[in-house]
């Protein structure tokens, strides 16, 4: 509290204030500003009262504050006080505790997301086995989950296989199953043997094609909205859509010579994929472009078909 005796203007804790008004003997009429105790405890801080205590001393202001939320927030109480926490952190320069409220209020939690972790885990070269044990380590140190476990992990990592969206065909092709997953095949099943004629035993994951080309274009699903929202055609979701795709294949180097170590095996990996080139939309008499692959060459934008061992 700030003393109100003129040239004093000293700030005082709240318990220290009666002690500090005495000091001020030249003062008349102090009572005017002395904490009025009424006997009996002294007064609690309001974070170490039971719930029961703190709606008691609250209820007053609780009062206005509903009625402002009424008035001003559509009934909002809670939005209300959640903002007022937040300013008071923020004016005191709690930053990273207001940044996690605000995390948690926007049901995005502390935590990372699950395609998010599968990320880190990839692009840091981390096994599973590597991945749990910093799971485990980081959760038991900070006490809350940042990193999402590993089932979760693999949950996000099918959303990115072909075969996990759903669609149909219209009209439904002849002689095609509905049956998107495939197994573990021989590759080259279907395929007369070519180079040679030299006998190749191969093991490979094969994707059906349109199964595939769903997938790559959910994983676009993104850009291509921003590509219509770009030329103003926000209403031809239905399309009809152009999709123009290259197809190739890609040796993908001695897989003994990856792993190091070990005797050199005649073992190539294969791996048979296409790129989105580009999607145009009908308008009228013309075709509009709304999603072009800017670097065409790249191995990211690649999608695979077939994962051959060879």
């Amino acid at each position: 509290i700030r003393c109100p005796v003129k040239e004093c203007d000293e700030e005082i804790l709240h318990g220290k204030y009666g002690q500090h008004l005495s000091n001020h003997k030249e003062m008349k009429d102090r009572e005017l500003y002395s904490y009025i105790n009424k006997g009996g405890r002294p007064r609690q801080h309001l974070l170490s009262l039971t719930r029961r205590a703190q709606k008691h001393r609250l209820r007053e202001l609780k009062r206005q504050v509903k009625a402002f939320a009424e008035k001003e927030e559509g009934g909002d109480i809670k939005a209300v006080c959640m903002t007022l926490f937040l300013l008071a952190l923020r004016a005191k320069n709690e930053h990273r505790q207001a940044d996690e409220l605000e995390a948690i209020m926007q049901g995005r939690g502390s935590g990372l997301h699950p395609a998010v972790c599968l990320a880190i885990r990839v692009n840091t070269f981390l096994s599973c086995s590597q991945y749990h044990k910093m799971y485990r380590t980081v959760k038991a140190v900070t006490g809350r989950q940042i990193f999402q476990p590993l089932h979760a992990l693999r949950t996000a990592e099918k959303a990115l296989l072909p075969g996990y969206h759903p669609f149909e065909w219209k009209p439904p092709l002849k002689n095609v199953s509905t049956n998107t997953e495939v197994g573990i095949i021989d590759g080259l099943s279907g395929l007369p043997l070519s180079v040679d004629d030299y006998p190749v035993d191969t093991i490979a994951k094969r994707f059906r094609y349109d199964a595939a080309l769903v997938c790559a274009l959910k994983d676009m699903e993104e850009e291509i909205l921003e590509g219509m929202k770009a030329k103003n055609l926000d209403d031809y979701l239905n399309g009809p859509f152009t999709v123009v795709i290259k197809e190739s294949c890609d040796g993908m180097g001695d897989v003994s010579e990856k792993h190091g170590s070990g005797p050199a095996v005649p073992e190539k990996a294969v791996r048979f994929s296409f790129t989105v080139m580009n999607i145009a939309i009908a308008h009228g008499n013309e075709s509009k472009r709304i999603f072009e692959e800017v670097k065409p060459n790249s191995e990211l934008c690649c999608k695979p078909l077939c994962l051959m061992l060879a």
